[in-house]
């Protein structure tokens, strides 16, 4: 596929083919290729957490959500395969303080936006169009902040990691449209000043 293409066509999918895993190879070239996105420093602090089979990814629903849950969450957890990034900020305040940047300490005063959040989105952003390119179906969610300790606790997730968000991964089902969409895309003109605004 044209890149122009797969950005078109990547949309969030929330319900996925329960007959239909993917393969570790494939999984491994997905994130071998996220992982070449941009970071402050070079410093690639992020983590991916790969949760492939029904035991870890049981244990992330029984970690992250409550009961049932609605439409959405029910057709989410059909995914065959969860893939949880998170940031390190330590290695950024580390990275920061080694002689070649300039800093003579770690402090977060430093960065007024955290890149080690920023850093993590990008490569998730470039694993779900990856996934798109593949032919699979993906979708980027949020783990509720007052469900961290459970999930740190279910994986043994060191506590200077962060969640940043999860994709949902797998062979597309037929989806339900996300109703948000009805809000229409906005324009260039909404969203792009030059020079100023």
């Amino acid at each position: 596929m044209e890149f122009a293409e797969v950005v078109q066509r990547r949309r969030m999918v929330r319900s996925y083919a329960v007959d239909h895993g993917i393969p570790r190879d494939v999984l491994d070239e997905l994130l071998s290729l996220a992982i070449r996105a941009p970071s402050a420093g070079h410093t690639q602090g992020w983590r991916f957490l790969v949760l492939d089979d029904i035991t870890s990814r049981d244990a992330f629903w029984e970690a992250t959500s409550e009961g049932s849950g609605d439409s959405w969450l029910t057709r989410l957890k059909t995914a065959p395969v969860l893939i949880v990034c998170l940031s390190d900020k330590d290695a950024y305040l580390d990275r920061y303080a080694e002689p070649d940047k300039g800093w003579t300490d770690r402090a977060e005063a430093h960065w007024p936006v955290p890149y080690w959040h920023i850093d993590t989105g990008m490569a998730a952003m470039i694993l779900l169009l990856a996934a798109e390119d593949r032919g699979l179906a993906a979708c980027f969610f949020g783990v509720p902040g007052e469900r961290w300790a459970q999930f740190r606790a279910a994986f043994d997730v060191p506590a200077r990691l962060a969640p940043v968000g999860v994709i949902s991964l797998g062979y597309p089902a037929p989806d339900l449209k996300s109703p948000s969409l009805k809000r229409g895309r906005r324009q260039l003109a909404e969203v792009v000043s030059y020079g100023r605004f």
